[in-house]
């Protein structure tokens, strides 16, 4: 069993993220996309500190200063650049679309992990990512055709266009993120701790912005007008920056990054239930059969 913990917490992960998109959505819809970005990395920020203290784990302030270096960067390309551009895609083209331009990460995770990394994957397991991703880009394709843009409706051209582009810009930053990860989380180091390195200095990096912007007051104000977004973005905050975001830190430091982005990106196989009794969405054939390809897999990756 001990065998495939990266593998597990990858999947539990996804299970996470499925919620976090969720939150997330409901959130933008109501406050903005770029507000929700900012609360909720402050919210994991104490999340992870909390957790630190409860855990009795010391604080990582002492960690080397190479692991500060790759860890801001892989909080900056995947917290900072990457989630921009996903929760603009969430507010345009719904979680379900965005979590298809998503899946595309494991082809950019692989390409840099071989580059940068020199990491090799057998044929078997190129086969088991080139299945999981054609299960999930079926499952979201499907289910993209039979309601509009997950939104209750057509989006305008423009906004669609957008918010597919938003999507792979998403996955290149995620990417980016996992393979600056592994570089940082090097040896025994903590994951919990990686996750909060990379935490604070992702909301580092924004909140200079926002301030730099002269947008602190405003972002505060948005959430006064629209309190119950707060609900949403404490729940996203929660499963995603914290629990989710450190489970991903675990998949890729106990298994290879090319397998590990390939079971991260199964959101939209859990989504199904769930855009189907929060966004009262149909589900068809093609979405099951697309969902029992992408299981196939998740099998053969955990096989080879």
């Amino acid at each position: 069993m001990f065998l495939f913990v990266g593998e597990l917490a990858a999947v539990v992960t996804s299970l996470c993220w499925s919620f976090t998109s969720t939150f997330f959505t409901l959130a933008g819809r109501l406050v903005g996309s770029v507000v929700v970005n900012r609360i909720r990395l402050l919210l994991a920020v104490l999340f992870l500190v909390l957790a630190h203290f409860l855990l009795r784990q010391p604080l990582p302030f002492g960690a080397a200063p190479w692991r500060w270096f790759w860890l801001t960067l892989s909080g900056l390309f995947g917290l900072v650049i990457g989630d921009a551009f996903l929760f603009q895609a969430f507010v345009w083209i719904g979680p379900r679309l965005s979590m298809l331009m998503l899946s595309t990460a494991p082809i950019f995770s692989t390409v840099l992990a071989w580059l940068f990394l020199g990491e090799r994957l057998s044929g078997l397991e190129l086969a088991g990512i080139a299945v999981t991703t054609l299960g999930i880009a079926w499952v979201v394709l499907d289910r993209a055709g039979s309601g509009g843009a997950g939104n209750g409706g057509p989006e305008p051209p423009t906004h669609f266009r957008l918010g597919l582009l938003f999507g792979v810009g998403a996955a290149v930053g995620q990417a980016l993120g996992y393979v600056t990860a592994k570089k940082g989380l090097a040896g025994a180091f903590s994951a919990l701790s990686g996750t909060l390195i990379r935490m604070i200095a992702a909301a580092a990096i924004l909140w200079l912005v926002t301030l730099l912007l002269g947008q602190v007051r405003p972002t505060f104000a948005a959430l006064r007008r629209r309190p119950e977004a707060m609900k949403y973005i404490l729940g996203g905050a929660f499963f995603g920056p914290f629990l989710g975001v450190t489970l991903s830190l675990v998949a890729v430091q106990r298994t290879q990054v090319g397998i590990a982005s390939t079971l991260l990106a199964l959101p939209p196989i859990f989504l199904l239930p769930i855009s189907h009794f929060v966004f009262k969405e149909r589900i068809g054939w093609g979405a099951i059969a697309g969902t029992l390809v992408a299981v196939a897999g998740v099998a053969i990756l955990a096989l080879a």
